[in-house]
């Protein structure tokens, strides 16, 4: 009986998870139509390129942050440290992005309000926090035990990171970096405070939302799904039998 009724719950839940794809396929038609609007077409080749480099940028912070945390921060500190990165993660992304504009406005000695990389730094900070707690999550399920039979082999922290730790925790990054980009093509609250222009395909959705109606901005969120959906498919499609 529990079994069945755990079953059907279940069954809800999957129909509730894939309700707003079906509603987003009743607007397919308009899939196409949307780009013919240059102003579309634009925020989806902008929302790729600022999506890339905020991705590189989080690797290229995230991998040794995380490592850090993960290898050498001591026990007795690591709720420090998580309360810490916490905190980013679950700030308000409208609040973050006022705190960017005061930041980053007219104030400061360099103003990136209503530009490109102004756009970059706006979802780096959106999705940075989500890659490193993802990252280095998976970094401390690897037994430290494994480092030191390393050293006593004669390996340098070097060799250990590449040759030891990097081919066990290369699916913790990889699934790192699928929430990362997810966050990054959605990032909304501080895009629209910080680079309302050059229009990222959240902000757009938003414009066509008040300027053409529900259905517009429903056949454009469909390009939304296509721009974040391949790299978490092909990560999890890559990196989902490693370790197993």
């Amino acid at each position: 009986m529990m079994s069945r009724l755990l079953g059907a719950i279940g069954i809800v839940g999957i129909i509730l998870l894939f309700l707003p794809l079906a509603v987003l396929a009743l607007h397919a038609g308009s899939f196409t139509r949307s780009l013919s609007n240059p102003q579309n077409l634009s925020a989806l080749r902008t929302t790729l390129t600022s999506g890339i480099l905020a991705l590189a940028v989080d690797v290229l912070l995230g991998v040794p942050l995380s490592w850090f945390l993960g290898r050498r921060v001591r026990p007795g500190w690591q709720r420090f440290w998580g309360t810490c990165l916490i905190i980013p993660m679950l700030m308000p992304p409208l609040v973050l992005g006022l705190v960017l504009a005061y930041l980053a406005g007219p104030v400061s000695p360099i103003t990136l309000t209503n530009t490109f990389p102004g756009l970059v730094l706006a979802e780096v900070y959106e999705s940075l926090p989500f890659f490193v707690f993802a990252a280095w999550g998976y970094l401390r399920t690897i037994p430290r035990s494994l480092e030191e039979d390393a050293w006593a082999l004669g390996k340098s922290p070097r060799e250990t990171f590449w040759y030891v730790l990097w081919p066990l925790s290369v699916t913790g990054f990889a699934v790192a970096a699928a929430m990362a980009w997810a966050r990054i093509v959605g990032a909304f609250g501080g895009p629209i405070v910080v680079a309302y222009h050059p229009s990222a395909l959240p902000v757009q959705i938003w414009i066509a939302l008040e300027e053409q109606g529900l259905p517009a901005a429903l056949g454009l969120s469909l390009w939304l799904i296509v721009a974040a959906l391949p790299l978490p498919v092909w990560l999890n499609w890559r990196y989902s039998h490693v370790n197993r």
